[in-house]
């Protein structure tokens, strides 16, 4: 009625843009093939490392190159920990920008809710981690912090085809979150020996690089050795050198400059690389690192279950299987009950339930703060390897099968909506 106010209570995860559906489907099928690979490198280290041959394989991970008067003569394994990483962190980097200044989520009301369930995913595994091996071995209590996007977002795709489009962007969104929550943890916590100049030395290429970019320079020819001179400069400070990666992609423009037409004349530089970017990170970057950090030796059945009952084993499981979907869903049902928001018409709360399950999935960023929690092939080391792959797996797996029935139930929904000559469903042409 006219002169009535609208007291409709606000909607969590409600539906997004069609250009947001579109870019988010967009990742997903890219994420799909950064997934299989990665599961396949995961697998071949796993069964080179058991078998007969694996001495090959640690002398591989162990094969030092590069520089060493630059701090950069690294075995293979660190190259791919510290090096490839950190392309992995800036187009995670460049995600998050994009999602909170052009993306649907630069709408508080949008955003608060996954990352209040980032948060909530990182505090309440660390807190059982150390409730369960708190004691033995304290400094491995962010390992169960982290949501792998390659890996989830595969399962995702290939299970949650008809998931409504703003469940994927929420898992998206909380899980780049989650990394970036998990590149301060580092940054902060693993950073045992700080060398102050060269750290002071990277803010210079730092800031041509941001010179560069703030002036639309897509030159990869110019870009890169900045690029470069910053990350070899953070390395040799001490501190972990996928923090630039973050750093040099928090300097990216999202919207495209006036002269060039501004925002509504297509991508900015921030997608452009992006688009250049994310193939090689979910392709060659994650894949090659998971290739170097799972190979470890189980000893046989025995072995494995000797593994997985230590402190350490037990803390990261229960925190990937347990912590994550208890955060997130305490978090989110506390947005929902202190803001008198309710889910979206259509979502039920067992979505939910099987997204913060599927983010369980660590393994990536576990296992690098795994190395770097107690040390590179150390006992414990192995021992958090082999949990962060079984939490991982198992999580996998229960999510997989809660979001396949979701799918199911779906499909007749998505059958009703038709698109029209212009490619754009009819339930997006209001948006």
């Amino acid at each position: 009625m006219p002169g009535t106010t609208d007291h409709r209570a606000p909607r969590l995860l409600a539906r997004g843009t069609w250009p947001e559906v579109r870019r988010i489907t967009g990742i997903l099928r890219k994420e799909t093939i950064g997934g299989a690979l990665l599961l396949a490198s995961a697998i071949v280290a796993l069964v080179w490392a058991n078998s007969p041959w694996s001495q090959a394989y640690a002398d591989l991970r162990t094969f030092r190159l590069g520089p060493a008067a630059l701090h950069l003569n690294l075995d293979l394994a660190t190259w791919a920990a510290d090096g490839l990483l950190a392309i992995f962190f800036f187009v995670a980097g460049l995600e998050l920008k994009r999602e909170f200044v052009a993306g649907d989520l630069r709408e508080a009301r949008r955003a608060v809710v996954p990352v209040a369930a980032a948060f909530g995913g990182v505090i309440v595994p660390a807190l059982l981690y150390l409730a369960v091996a708190g004691v033995d071995a304290p400094r491995g209590w962010a390992i169960p912090t982290a949501t792998d996007i390659a890996f989830a977002l595969a399962v995702l795709a290939v299970v949650g085809r008809h998931l409504p489009a703003a469940l994927r962007t929420f898992l998206l969104t909380l899980a780049v979150v989650d990394d970036l929550i998990a590149i301060v943890i580092i940054a902060t916590f693993y950073t045992t020996h700080l060398s102050v100049l060269p750290l002071l030395g990277s803010l210079v290429p730092l800031a041509a690089f941001a010179v560069l970019v703030q002036r639309r320079v897509r030159s990869w020819w110019l870009l890169l050795p900045f690029a470069f001179t910053c990350w070899a400069l953070v390395h040799a400070s001490g501190m972990h050198a996928t923090v630039a990666g973050v750093l040099l992609a928090l300097t990216v423009p999202v919207l495209r400059s006036r002269q060039a037409g501004g925002p509504e004349a297509g991508p900015g530089l921030a997608e452009h690389l992006e688009h250049r970017l994310r193939p090689i990170s979910a392709g060659i970057a994650v894949p090659v690192f998971a290739f170097f950090s799972t190979g470890v030796s189980f000893g046989g059945f025995s072995g494995l279950a000797r593994s997985l009952s230590d402190p350490i084993a037990v803390g990261v499981v229960i925190g990937l299987l347990a912590g994550k979907p208890i955060g997130i869903m305490a978090a989110t049902w506390s947005v929902a009950r202190f803001s008198r928001a309710t889910l979206d018409e259509g979502l039920a709360w067992i979505d939910m339930a099987g997204l913060s399950i599927l983010a369980g999935v660590g393994f990536t960023v576990s296992l690098l703060i795994g190395e770097l929690a107690f040390g590179a092939s150390s006992d414990a080391d192995a021992r958090v390897r082999v949990a962060v792959l079984t939490g991982s797996v198992v999580a996998a797996a229960v999510a997989a099968v809660i979001l396949r029935l979701r799918a199911e139930v779906y499909r007749r929904i998505h059958q009703a909506e038709t698109t029209d000559r212009d490619d754009i469903p009819d339930l997006y042409q209001d948006t």
